[in-house]
């Protein structure tokens, strides 16, 4: 009875469908508060899965956060000859199974928006979860709980709307003649429907 209950817990989610993930390049500051953030999450092993990179250093400070979009049809997950890396039924796309990831670096090469990374030191690739251990607890990711400039937002669309009434928030992205659907968000001016790459 008491491993049936156990069970029961850990299958049990709080997870809020009515949240989505919201981001707005043109507002990151460059502070890295999300990284340092990202890396207090104990399912991490103190490691940041969100970056913050500069747009053109040498011609600006201007920086811009990146964070897994989380593809409707993920192809870091196709291209895995593991089958290590798994989205779930909310549309989470998880890290790489360290039992199942090989290291190959497929996903790495793969993904249309630059995001796993592959930790040398554990033969791993690893990459934002969307925070699954909080969102599934009905809790906000740990980045858009510091973001100071609202760069990275966790709240449903009619609050995003509310509080940019000038942007639209797109999830689709074109990559040539590749098109990409993703769970997260980024925001652009009203009345955008994609974002050609």
């Amino acid at each position: 009875m008491h491993g049936q209950a156990h069970e029961r817990r850990m299958t049990t989610t709080t997870f809020r469908t009515d949240q989505e993930f919201f981001l707005d390049p043109q507002r990151c500051i460059g502070c890295h508060a999300c990284e340092m953030a990202c890396a207090e999450c104990e399912t991490n092993g103190q490691l940041a899965m969100i970056h913050v990179d500069y747009v053109d250093r040498a011609e600006s400070p201007q920086t811009s956060v990146q964070v897994c979009m989380h593809c409707e049809e993920p192809t870091c997950a196709r291209v895995c000859p593991a089958d290590a890396i798994a989205k779930d039924e909310l549309g989470v796309v998880h890290s790489a199974n360290a039992a199942r990831c090989i290291a190959c670096s497929n996903c790495v090469l793969a993904c249309p928006f630059g995001v796993p990374k592959k930790v040398e030191s554990m033969k791993l690739m690893m990459k934002c979860n969307l925070c699954y251990d909080r969102t599934s607890a009905g809790r906000r990711p740990m980045c858009a709980t510091v973001c100071p400039s609202g760069a990275l937002f966790y709240g449903t669309r009619e609050r995003m709307a509310a509080m940019r009434p000038n942007s639209t928030p797109v999830n689709e992205f074109r990559f040539g003649l590749q098109k990409v659907r993703t769970l997260v968000n980024v925001m652009m001016p009203k009345g955008s429907t994609e974002l050609v790459v």
